[in-house]
């Protein structure tokens, strides 16, 4: 931990649980509490609860503010309509990705009232996220506040996270049950400490059903406060309803996100690389009209020379970020973004940039593993989906 690493404001709750810490975007946060491949389980089979207060909170408002956003981001923002929520990229002007985001819309839309938006970027990337977003509102009415200081935010998912939350607030079990994905609504939790008011989204980043608490305070302090308090109520809610939630850190997290073929800034997303090249073209719709930035200097899907795809280990030995992607002939191909053992699966997964000429579903590749070529096949993402 450096002298700049953040801590959350639930660390004293993490460090009480005896969690191992790591730096992660410039945040001191829990990797994992005991076993990450238990916890890494429990989300698949139960329900798990995160810690992501390190993400990045900044709201957007004024009666331009769905038109800057358009201009600013790379998906439609002024269709969305209120309580949904919109997954968009931040390019750079060279159509790289600067960050990757989830777009919140947080006005009720009555006639009369600012369109407001809350704007979630990654830890790494919020300054720049602020800044970007800051000179792109210039000569439009709308503002850009930073929120991430004072806002707590936990995460439960996994198959019985609705249960828990209808256990805690069994006020709101119908509306959390007509909860839709990507929809949130605003409402209070019940905690020891009162009334906590909370902005409870239907999104997460495991590839399971679950739900993100968004907690926002007046100070830090009080967003400290207000998380511990959300935490230790969920986990009692959970008791109550006999349900095992498990406490999980960020190794369990990726772990997660990787079997459900989710892209990480830094490894699938970065700023040499455009969307086409990432597996986020989705983010970018050419019926889109407005013009945006980095908008011009974007290659169609067809034309770049490289792809993201998922390759699947047919041995033990797992691919690791940086590692080289080669051909039959061992001809250096492409490079692996993120791998691991499957907890699910039980064989090694990875996503790997590759040439489009042996990116085809089928594709006999190979990792080097140090010096051994290990023998991986492309296959489709994401590598799990849960069962709906």
């Amino acid at each position: 931990m450096t002298e700049t690493t953040r801590n959350s404001p639930l660390h004293p709750v993490h460090e009480a649980a005896g969690a191992s810490f790591t730096d992660f975007g410039g945040w001191n946060m829990p990797l994992k509490y005991g076993s990450e491949l238990a916890e890494h389980r429990a989300v698949r089979s139960a329900a798990g609860m995160f810690d992501l207060s390190h993400m990045g909170e900044v709201r957007v408002a004024g009666p331009e503010a769905a038109a800057m956003l358009d201009h600013a981001l790379s998906s439609v923002i002024s269709t969305l309509k209120p309580g949904r929520a919109k997954y968009a990229l931040c390019l750079t002007d060279a159509g790289t990705v600067l960050d990757d985001l989830i777009v919140y819309r947080m006005d009720s839309g009555a006639e009369g009232e600012e369109p407001v938006f809350l704007v979630v970027p990654n830890a790494g990337n919020i300054a720049a996220v602020v800044t970007a977003l800051t000179q792109r509102a210039s000569g439009w009415d709308a503002t850009v506040e930073d929120e991430s200081a004072t806002t707590a935010l936990v995460a439960v998912q996994g198959p019985q996270a609705e249960q828990v939350l209808a256990h805690l607030a069994p006020e709101h079990a119908d509306t959390l049950s007509g909860l839709t994905y990507y929809g949130h609504v605003s409402l209070e939790l019940p905690t020891a400490a009162g009334a906590v008011p909370a902005v409870v989204a239907r999104t997460g980043y495991t590839g399971e059903d679950g739900f993100e608490l968004f907690l926002p305070a007046s100070s830090p302090s009080e967003a400290g406060d207000r998380g511990s308090a959300v935490w230790t109520a969920v986990a009692q809610a959970a008791e109550v309803a006999g349900v095992e939630l498990t406490l999980c850190g960020l190794a369990a997290r990726d772990s997660l996100r990787l079997e459900a073929g989710m892209p990480l800034y830094g490894n699938e997303l970065d700023t040499a690389h455009q969307p086409h090249a990432s597996g986020v073209s989705f983010a970018v719709p050419a019926s889109k009209e407005a013009d945006f930035v980095g908008r011009d200097a974007l290659v169609g899907r067809d034309e770049v020379e490289q792809v993201l795809v998922g390759l699947k280990g047919q041995g033990r030995r797992a691919a690791r970020h940086g590692y080289a992607v080669l051909d039959a002939e061992g001809n250096r191909v492409g490079e692996v973004t993120s791998g691991a053992p499957s907890p699910t699966l039980g064989h090694p997964v990875a996503m790997a940039r590759v040439d489009r000429a042996v990116s085809a579903e089928g594709t006999e590749l190979q990792v080097d593993l140090r010096g051994r070529g290990e023998p991986f096949t492309v296959v489709s993402l994401p590598f799990y989906s849960r069962k709906r």
